[in-house]
């Protein structure tokens, strides 16, 4: 998903969540370095949230289909998400934003090279600590439907 929205969509609207260094170091729009970039950019986008959504929808039916209980659907959606919320943090954060790792950002957006740097590392602590807090009452919800198809 950040392949597309940064490598091949390359919208100003996906660096959002980023830095405000990065925000400013960036341009607000970039021509298409080829023909259809944006519309692949779109297709691996809608790919994305499809393989997450069935990925919910998988521990759902193997859940209903196994008679977990309420606790147990509880915690294979909580730590599904903590998981992703992991990955999140260390991969996203930690390997490709804070230490320029693969040259990941500074290949598309050259301009952002020179602001990348550890020190950025838990810029948006607060916003994963939101989202942690959040899947406690969205994962008791989503166990609930599963225990009401069940």
């Amino acid at each position: 998903m950040l392949l597309a929205g940064v490598g091949f969509i390359q919208q100003y609207k996906f660096f959002s969540s980023a830095p405000k260094e990065v925000r400013d170091a960036v341009p607000k729009t970039k021509p298409e370095r080829f023909k259809g970039q944006h519309a692949i950019g779109w297709v691996m986008i809608v790919i994305s949230f499809a393989l997450m959504g069935g990925a919910v929808v998988l521990g759902a039916w193997n859940g209903i289909a196994n008679g977990f209980s309420f606790w147990q659907f509880y915690l294979r959606f909580f730590l599904m998400l903590i998981l992703l919320k992991a990955f999140d943090i260390v991969f996203f954060d930690w390997v490709l934003l804070s230490n320029a790792g693969f040259n990941f950002f500074p290949h598309f957006y050259p301009e952002c090279k020179d602001v990348l740097s550890r020190y950025l590392f838990g810029y948006n602590w607060k916003t994963h600590l939101m989202h942690v807090i959040l899947f406690i009452p969205g994962v008791a919800l989503l166990s609930w439907i599963c225990i009401l198809i069940y």
